[in-house]
């Protein structure tokens, strides 16, 4: 299998449990018995899917049909996942809680907010990081005075952090299995205006006692949590992780229309929804606006993935010029912006810093560790 056939694979397989023509074209695949697992193995767990395929065989009465050791090792995987996200949602409604307290106004996102809505069928099926959140401009600092006075403290220690527009920088606290951010923004500045706050709250649903946002806007943050936030839309590449999402909250909306409202958003929304659709293997929910823009688009990410020196070297060379194009941002907002301009001062006067940068650029070796 090249890596296009196991990706559209994995994909078809995370939506058996509700695709009646996926799921008879995968048993037939499994019949055949010419499936490179170790190569599904290494995709879905770089795409963060592992649990999910495996509770997508399970229900579907597939797992006959793996190797036995892999089922065992699926198993593990996600039995240590159910008790992670178990933690993770004991841990959210804690939070939640502790801010209602307070009468701070809580809007739970991404993974954390899917598992407390009961998204998925199971909740091993996804995996989270932290437990991000939005608050208003106003209940915002007020919910870093609750959570820091309630033994939360920054991951990173620092004597300066960076000028974070969309979130405070990542909170810990003993005991708890996951680390928490707190948004004031859910997209980088230039978009900001589209997709915010005052946007999201005004369709906020409240589920199982937890403010989630309305499923359109679940579905278009999922979006824009690959496409904008993580530059995927430079990259022409999919997320399953994120598609997965997009899959079961297009059982709930009508995906097409999640974005219709938005302006510059628009088009690389659309982009993913097109690509998702392509791989999940033309499913209907996840029917898109068909452009000019989609097909360029498709043609370039089916490109890509039957060519993978190409597609390596189109991702470093766009990294490359990504992240200059940051650093040349940061540069400028300095000197018009106080804040930036003394956390560039503050980083480029740091000695640990620039003792890294020097062994980065290999002008002196790494001290061997103690």
């Amino acid at each position: 299998m090249n890596y296009k056939e196991t990706l559209f694979f994995v994909a078809k397989c995370l939506t058996i449990s509700l695709e009646e023509k996926n799921k008879q074209e995968v048993e037939q695949q499994l019949k055949t018995q010419k499936i490179d697992w170790d190569a599904v193995v290494k995709l879905s767990t770089t795409h963060y899917v592992f649990p999910a395929l495996y509770c997508n065989l399970k229900r579907a009465n597939f797992l006959s049909y793996l190797p036995e050791e892999l089922v065992e090792y699926m198993q593990h995987i996600t039995d240590l996942n159910r008790e992670r996200n178990e933690q993770i949602i004991s841990q959210a409604k804690e939070i939640n809680e502790l801010l209602m307290s307070h009468n701070i106004t809580t809007i739970f996102l991404k993974g954390t907010g899917n598992l407390l809505e009961g998204l998925y069928e199971d909740i091993a099926e996804r995996m989270v990081g932290d437990i991000d959140f939005i608050f208003s401009k106003e209940d915002y600092p007020k919910a870093i005075e609750v959570l820091t006075e309630n033994n939360y403290s920054k991951v990173v220690k620092s004597d300066y952090d960076f000028p974070q527009f969309k979130h405070y920088p990542r909170l810990q606290k003993e005991n708890r299995i996951a680390a928490v951010e707190i948004h004031k923004e859910l997209l980088l500045e230039k978009y900001a205006h589209e997709f915010n706050y005052n946007f999201v709250e005004k369709t906020k649903q409240k589920i199982n006692g937890i403010n989630v946002m309305s499923f359109n806007n679940q579905l278009s943050l999922s979006i824009i949590a690959k496409q904008i936030n993580d530059d995927g839309f430079h990259f022409k590449t999919i997320a399953l992780r994120n598609a997965y999402d997009v899959f079961l909250l297009s059982k709930k909306t009508v995906a097409k229309d999640a974005f219709q409202k938005f302006d510059t958003l628009q088009n690389p929304l659309n982009c993913f929804l097109a690509i998702c659709y392509t791989t999940f293997n033309n499913i209907n929910s996840l029917n898109f606006t068909k452009t000019s823009e989609t097909e360029k688009y498709l043609a370039i990410y089916n490109d890509y993935l039957l060519n993978e020196s190409k597609r390596n070297s189109t991702h470093k060379k766009k990294s490359t010029e990504l992240f200059i194009k940051k650093r040349m941002s940061i540069i400028y907002k300095s000197i018009f912006d106080k804040e930036y301009r003394n956390w560039l001062l503050k980083r480029i006067t740091d000695k640990k810093w620039q003792q890294e940068k020097l062994v980065q650029l290999r002008l002196k070796k790494a001290k061997p560790n103690a």
